[in-house]
């Protein structure tokens, strides 16, 4: 896979000092007592800095880089894979890379995420684009529109199966994130069966 470059690695450790510090205040605070003045000071950013990386403070838990990755792991999936399958490899070899650190920050936010209904609203959001982002892949892999009923259909029940395997695991705690989430993929390729 193509590791991200220096500047990208900058990028991305900003972004995860800004969460934590944020995410350690909304412990210490809760979430609507905590202002993102206090976040910028606490992660030695100025509030310009958090706006840069983060338009609204919702987004301060909800978005993360991992969108990005997810793209490039799945371009150098080989091209005759069913688009399923490239899926759960990209999901793998995304994983293989994160550390104790990356899924504990994971598990918090998406906790919170449920806790929060503002978080919530704006998850919903970002699930759209993530839905939209994978329709476009999936298209191209597989030679047709990303608005058929089909592309879209597959990506929405694809980004379901993320959705339930990720609050699963965060409130459990007790399982591996990649088994969960490759559990319930291995379900939508079976047809969802009960």
């Amino acid at each position: 896979m193509n590791r991200p470059g220096l500047r990208e690695r900058k990028k991305i450790e900003t972004l995860h000092r800004i969460q934590g510090e944020a995410l350690r205040l909304f412990d210490e605070q809760g979430y609507d007592a905590t202002t993102i003045e206090q976040i910028a000071e606490a992660a030695g950013v100025s509030p310009s800095t958090f706006y840069r990386y983060f338009p609204v403070k919702e987004d301060v838990v909800v978005q993360d880089e991992y969108d990005p990755m997810i793209v490039r792991v799945f371009e150098s999936q080989p091209a005759d894979a069913p688009p399923l399958e490239a899926l759960r490899a990209v999901l793998a070899d995304l994983f293989a890379q994160f550390t104790a650190e990356d899924f504990e920050r994971i598990r918090r936010r998406v906790r919170l995420i449920f806790a929060v209904p503002a978080l919530r609203a704006r998850q919903l959001q970002q699930t759209t684009a993530t839905e939209r982002l994978l329709a476009a892949m999936v298209a191209e892999r597989s030679g047709r529109s990303p608005e058929d009923l089909e592309v879209r259909h597959f990506t929405a029940m694809v980004v379901a199966s993320w959705i339930v395997a990720i609050d699963t695991w965060a409130h459990a705690g007790d399982e591996d994130l990649v088994a969960v989430m490759d559990r319930c993929l291995v379900h939508l390729e079976a047809g969802v069966p009960l």
